[in-house]
């Protein structure tokens, strides 16, 4: 999957308050996601027979790795948000300093992107997850309707 650049310029005019709110956020968006993480490998459990049986096993295989490399992903990001939220100080220090203050905000930005481009990620992840676990869920249907005729 390519990520794609968006246009973020307001970064600059955001708040040191705006943007510890935003990292925050970004946490508890990323802890509430590792939860997510926990339920597909439980539902991936719950499912294991059926995943290596199907036709699509090397399809299904590409979208659980991809699930735990999102998994570290989403961990990285999340360590990477609180180093970031850790280097807040230089805004609020009152000692002028704009190289370090525009770095830290180009930081805040490349963040944000990258924050964005992870939830997209994951949304996609966990569709086709649930298409497969869907599909699989037909087959036990029809199989539990031919056998009751």
């Amino acid at each position: 999957m390519k990520a794609t650049q968006t246009q973020t310029n307001f970064v600059k005019w955001l708040s040191a308050e705006d943007m510890h709110n935003d990292s925050k956020e970004w946490v508890l968006e990323l802890e509430f996601l590792n939860d997510e993480y926990l339920f597909f490998e439980d539902l991936m459990r719950s499912y294991t027979l059926q995943l290596i049986d199907l036709q699509d096993y090397s399809k299904n295989k590409k979208i659980i790795e991809a699930i735990g490399n999102s998994r570290k992903e989403n961990d990285n990001l999340k360590e990477l948000i609180r180093e970031h939220e850790n280097k807040l100080e230089i805004l609020i220090d009152g000692v002028d300093q704009p190289n370090e203050e525009e770095a830290y905000k180009n930081g805040h930005k490349s963040l944000l992107i990258s924050f964005k481009n992870h939830l997209k990620e994951h949304k996609e992840l966990k569709y086709s997850l649930f298409g497969i676990i869907k599909e699989i869920k037909k087959k036990e249907k029809q199989k539990r309707l031919i056998n009751v005729e």
